[in-house]
């Protein structure tokens, strides 16, 4: 009985979080749910409290995190960034391609995959729009770096938190580990995108524009802002910080959040007298307290049902040694598990049973971030982007993402897990 409500009451609310029904939060379904888990018995109090201090690092940095993506896109960071592109690539669709898999990429590896979803995303949608180029493969690119490019660093992803405190290795070490799957993978995903959207990525003669000139020449005649240094020195500091600052024992949460009450402290303090209210306002929602308390709730679900029947299945199919079948194994089964239960979930009931091996976590790390590009429902993060571009009228098409998916995600794996175990290897980790 313990099993069925615990599998349900997963199923609901992943349901509700993937369809959104009055674009309601995820936590409306969420937070009663781990309550009713609660008060029926089927996770002691103690235990769900336990649960809840486990994750409240992990999702203090979520919170932190999102502040600061969001000053850094106040400061003009994310339109500063869309400039440099269209500049850079002077019109060609094939070189917008390529800086934005490159922008893409440290976006999401500095500032979490949900700064290159919700901020960079539609900055792409404006600069390929204004070069007259098709913006199919730059936008989704964004989505699938969101997901492979979240490798490289703890604080890229909610799922590397979460394994990173299980993995018991530095924030340095954790980068070095995990650099060369990180560059494989993204080096196949450019591949996949050159050929699979050649037909886009032929640049035509540009479209007249009004003033009698050539579209490409709207973007040279428009000059490139001034970088905003102030909040890109911020952000290097804070990066780091991070990992000078995490072997004396600060946690990445009080990093995070340091940089963000700079940026936040200064963008006040310049803001017109009458519009500070309005602005520390909407900073505060930049944290997304209901995202956040939707984590917490998610947190105790999960923990139901890896301690019912589903979660000792798993433990049983996931593999035991850091082996290169053995990570193949593990990648695998997280990438199955993600796009079932969503990676959230997946990681949850999982990290625990591999926590054993380092090697094993990052084996599903690879699963967790690099599997939900086979679907939407793979990843909360995706599903967001979808809302994203629906707001601005350019909805995705499911069966280019399926077939896109279905061609990175299992050569993506491969590869990465091979990467993965080379690097394991050579420095002696398992």
């Amino acid at each position: 009985m313990s099993t069925a409500i615990a599998v349900l009451l997963l199923a609901a609310v992943l349901a509700f979080a993937t369809l959104r029904p009055k674009r309601l939060p995820e936590a409306v379904a969420a937070v009663p749910a781990a309550a009713l888990i609660v008060a029926l018995g089927v996770v002691p109090g103690r235990q769900a409290l336990d649960e809840l201090g486990a994750l409240g690092p992990t999702v203090g940095f979520l919170a932190a995190v999102l502040v600061l993506a969001h000053a850094a896109d106040r400061a003009g960071v994310f339109r500063w960034a869309g400039a440099v592109a269209a500049r850079v690539s002077r019109g060609s669709a094939q070189r917008l391609l390529a800086v934005v898999f490159l922008i893409a990429s440290l976006t999401t590896a500095v500032l979490s995959l949900d700064a290159t979803v919700v901020l960079l995303t539609p900055v792409v949608l404006l600069t390929a729009q204004a070069l007259r180029v098709r913006p199919r493969p730059h936008v989704y690119a964004c989505t699938h770096l969101a997901n492979s490019a979240s490798l490289l660093l703890p604080i890229a992803n909610l799922t590397n938190l979460l394994a990173f405190a299980a993995s018991g290795v530095s924030f340095v070490r954790f980068a070095m580990l995990m650099s060369l799957p990180w560059i494989v993978a993204i080096a196949i995903e450019y591949v996949i995108f050159r050929r699979f959207f050649a037909a886009d990525l032929v640049s035509a003669d540009p479209e007249p524009v009004a003033d009698g000139g050539r579209a490409d020449a709207v973007v040279r005649l428009e000059p490139t802002p001034p970088a905003p240094r102030f909040a890109l020195s911020v952000l290097a500091v804070t990066l780091v910080g991070f990992a000078a600052l995490e072997p004396l024992g600060v946690a990445p949460a009080w990093v995070a959040l340091a940089g963000a009450l700079v940026l936040t402290v200064r963008d006040v303090a310049t803001t017109d007298r009458s519009e500070r209210g309005r602005v520390a306002g909407r900073l505060f929602l930049a944290s997304n307290p209901m995202f956040c308390a939707f984590v917490f709730a998610l947190g105790i679900v999960v923990l139901a049902v890896r301690d019912t029947g589903l979660g000792h299945l798993v433990a049983e199919w996931a593999p035991s040694a850091p082996t290169f079948v053995g990570l193949l194994g593990a990648a695998a089964l997280a990438a199955v598990l993600a796009n079932l239960v969503n990676n959230l979930p997946a990681t949850l009931l999982l990290v625990p049973v591999v926590a054993h091996s380092p090697g094993l976590v990052f084996a599903v790390l690879l699963g967790v971030n690099i599997g939900p590009n086979l679907t939407y429902v793979g990843s909360l993060a995706t599903l967001l982007w979808r809302e994203v571009l629906h707001a601005r009228d350019h909805v995705p098409d499911i069966r280019t993402f399926l077939a896109l998916g279905a061609l990175t995600v299992p050569a993506c794996l491969l590869a990465a897990c091979g990467a993965l175990w080379l690097t394991l290897h050579l420095t002696g980790t398992t």
